[in-house]
């Protein structure tokens, strides 16, 4: 048998993707495996710390840093994050870039010979790479199964094209719900895929079929909270995976929690000191992640919303697409008047720390993989408010099969939503999951999911359990060849 375990984690250049990337470092070494994070230059900070906590605590776990193709990336100057994008148009440009960074991770294969790569899904090339130096390549998508089968049944079968407009639903062909979704909610770049050959289409292809052709995919969820689709992704479509998630349930301290992603807008401790002044479940939390965009008219509405529910809240507000004044973000007054019952965070919060304190009675979300997980993690009901991504896909998970969300009411997939959402849609969702008898059925449903959770990833738990099936695996791959 291999000694130990060496593996790769090359994450998508995006906030949102490092850090179920980093915590799924972290439960690898915390199981004796030897960790490296692959990341660019611009990126290397934000792991500098939990790799410094890690080291200090024992485990074995370093960065390498390569360099991003910037002068000849068709990119604006300094742009090297796909946070850094203000607007969809660059983001074909942004992707396409990436792929100028197979021969460096060529070379640290050939340097390192890892016995694995966790490559993240728009690096399909990494498959190519990986196989020169036979090292297997696992997929990391960063999503729900529900959401990986939903697509795939789109890609094949294509229902919005049946469809006279964009607001007419269908049902999701083949997967175990009836789900049914309208063409406003399905990406334009996935509309488009078939039906143009441009770079980014044949890339996007390229993604589908390195899902197929790869050693298997990891995925951050637990059998528990998507069973119907875990099997039908493993067993329908015949696809090799692991669930050994949720990641972020390695972060058991405090400062662990904390120091997930940049520095805090709000010192941990005085946002604990207001959240222990007030009730138990009576705090609506809002954040929609880091790369969502509304425009002032957006922000005023929901600023409306939330003073129009009565409900003490905590609302991260982080940009506004057309007003660079944070003074004109919210309606006039509007921060005096919530003096005492709402928080406004200009930037990064302590979201974990936040969802897990017990005055929070609701998430408002966007929907984002990481967000969905610690809302569930932490046994919150959820306001559902997807805007873009798979975003639309998770919100059906929440609402229509696990029923521990209420939808306001998002139709548009877009990071700029133009259609603006109305502040009493808001109000009526926030009111839905906070009072009344429906409210208390989705929150012991919400509660029974965490506990669900917790118990996945400890000894003998289905994510334990399906770890230590990967673990030996890869330890038998690499036996045989030697």
């Amino acid at each position: 048998m291999v000694q130990q375990l060496h593996i790769f984690f090359f994450p998508f250049l995006a906030h949102g993707h490092m850090l179920p990337s980093l915590d799924m470092a972290k439960v690898f070494i915390s199981r004796g495996i030897k960790a490296t994070m692959i990341t660019t230059h611009y990126h290397v900070p934000m792991f500098e710390k939990a790799i410094e906590r890690s080291k200090e605590l024992g485990f074995d776990i370093s960065v390498r840093a390569i360099k991003f193709p910037s002068s000849d990336s068709g990119l604006p100057e300094g742009i090297e994050s796909f946070d850094q994008l203000k607007s969809d148009d660059l983001l074909p440009t942004f992707i396409l870039a990436t792929t100028k960074l197979q021969e460096q991770l060529e070379q640290l294969l050939e340097e390192c010979r890892p016995h694995c790569i966790v490559a993240d899904m728009f690096f399909p090339w990494a498959t190519e790479a990986a196989a020169k130096f036979d090292i297997p390549r696992l997929v990391f998508g960063g999503t729900s199964t529900f959401a990986m089968s939903a697509m795939e049944s789109l890609r094949r079968n294509r229902p919005y094209d049946h469809v006279s407009s964009d607001s007419e639903p269908f049902v999701v062909p083949e997967i175990p719900h009836e789900i049914k979704m309208t063409r406003g909610e399905i990406s334009v770049f996935e509309r488009q895929r078939d039906e143009q050959d441009t770079d980014l289409t044949r890339l996007f292809n390229r993604v589908r079929e390195s899902d197929v052709n790869c050693y298997g995919v990891v995925v951050n969820s637990f059998y528990e909270l998507e069973k119907d689709y875990i099997e039908y992704y493993t067993k329908k479509l015949g696809r090799k995976a692991w669930h050994i998630g949720p990641f972020l349930l390695c972060n058991k301290e405090v400062e662990d929690k904390v120091s997930r992603g940049k520095k805090l807008a709000i010192d941990e401790h005085d946002c604990l000191q207001l959240l222990d002044s007030k009730k138990p479940n009576s705090v609506v939390y809002v954040c929609f992640g880091s790369m969502s965009n509304f425009t002032v008219a957006q922000l005023h509405e929901i600023a409306k919303g939330l003073e129009a529910s009565g409900q003490d809240f905590i609302w991260v507000v982080r940009n506004c697409v057309d007003e660079e004044d944070s003074e004109k973000w919210f309606p006039e007054g509007f921060e005096e008047r919530i003096q005492g019952k709402g928080l406004i965070i200009k930037g990064w919060a302590p979201q974990l720390l936040i969802l897990e304190h017990e005055a929070v009675g609701t998430f408002v979300t966007h929907c984002g993989w990481n967000s969905t997980l610690e809302g569930v993690c932490s046994g919150v009901p959820l306001v559902t408010w997807p805007l873009f991504a798979e975003q639309f896909l998770n919100d059906k998970l929440l609402v229509d099969v696990l029923k521990i969300g209420v939808a306001v009411g998002a139709k548009e997939w877009s990071r700029v939503a133009k259609n603006i959402i109305k502040g009493e849609a808001l109000a009526n969702a926030v009111e839905r999951v906070m009072v009344g008898e429906e409210a208390v059925k989705i929150r012991e449903r919400s509660k029974a999911l965490k506990e669900a959770a917790k118990k996945a990833i400890e000894e003998g738990g289905s994510s334990y359990s399906d770890f230590n099936a990967l673990i030996q695996e890869l330890s038998e791959y690499h036996s045989k060849r030697n």
